[in-house]
């Protein structure tokens, strides 16, 4: 179960407990809960659990849970948005997360995960194809499928890291460097609407799409393929580490108006002040992400 969205879902519960002044003892039903919320009941189920480990809900007599005695008011301004994650969305990332732990094994039928996540072989069809897109996995000549390396570990994650501050800052400085302005400026949108707001109930996904095409739009201007191909294998490997991680918004909100600097350093023509700009931005992300 996908850890950030059972944090969000119990916070959203916590409020929508204690805004609607809902009485000790009241009971509330997972099925109740997913509607409200759009989701599953499982992630529902994961989320109870969590308020249960802070009091906030207690073991109900006859199953489920209700609303303890005494619970304090949710911290936060208001309910949390949640980005619709249906029933596909909740699979493919538990596949993340089980084969970040090494719960999954580098070989795996299509069965197999069939009856591992309780779905049908339509849907986990289309679960393979998104991850085959992605490159963590492909198909086996003749049965079954094959997961491809990625990063897993805090030190490969800031290797990385190292690795990019090397290559993506002296892409900005290569003397085959031509700026592609509208596709610079497509990205200048896409992150302007993150900072203004986009960035809070965007999906780790989401944001990490984002993000990964400026750097790697950047990385294209560069006119050498070497940097562009280097910094997408790269985007691959790490991609499933960027979901795995709790998304601090603040911080992701940061990133986005220094991606906007960067842009318009760029667009000004200001190259050594972008490439000492994207130093700097990359050394804030990796301190930030590996701090914990």
């Amino acid at each position: 179960m996908p850890r950030a969205l059972a944090d969000v879902l119990a916070t959203n519960i916590h409020q929508h407990i204690t805004q609607s002044g809902m009485a000790p003892g009241t009971r509330l039903p997972e099925r109740a809960l997913a509607e409200q919320f759009n989701v599953s009941r499982s992630p529902v189920r994961e989320a109870l659990k969590r308020l249960a480990a802070q009091s906030v809900v207690a073991a109900h007599p006859d199953g489920g849970y209700a609303v303890a005695e005494g619970i304090a008011p949710a911290s936060g301004a208001g309910v949390i948005e949640i980005e619709t994650v249906d029933a596909d969305e909740q699979t493919y990332l538990a596949i993340a997360e089980d084969r970040l732990a090494g719960r999954l094994e580098d070989r795996i039928t299509e069965n197999e995960l069939m009856r591992r996540y309780g779905i049908t072989r339509a849907q986990l069809h289309a679960v393979l194809r998104r991850m085959a897109q992605e490159g963590w996995i492909e198909r086996r000549p003749g049965h079954g499928w094959m997961f491809q390396s990625v990063l897993t570990s805090a030190e490969t994650y800031r290797q990385g890291y190292r690795y990019r501050l090397l290559i993506e800052a002296a892409g900005i400085l290569e003397p085959t460097f031509r700026l592609d302005r509208d596709a610079l400026m497509r990205c200048r949108i896409e992150q302007e609407g993150l900072a203004n707001g986009g960035v809070r109930t965007a999906s780790p996904a989401a944001l990490f799409d984002a993000n990964s095409r400026l750097h790697e739009t950047i990385a294209a201007c560069s006119g050498n393929v070497f940097i562009l191909d280097g910094l997408r294998r790269l985007d691959r490997l790490r991609r499933l580490m960027e979901y795995r991680k709790a998304v601090d918004r603040d911080q992701a909100e940061r990133r986005c108006r220094e991606h906007l600097t960067l842009i318009d350093f760029l667009l000004e023509d200001q190259r050594e002040a972008a490439a000492d700009f994207m130093k700097l931005h990359l050394r804030n992300a990796v301190r930030e992400k590996t701090s914990d």
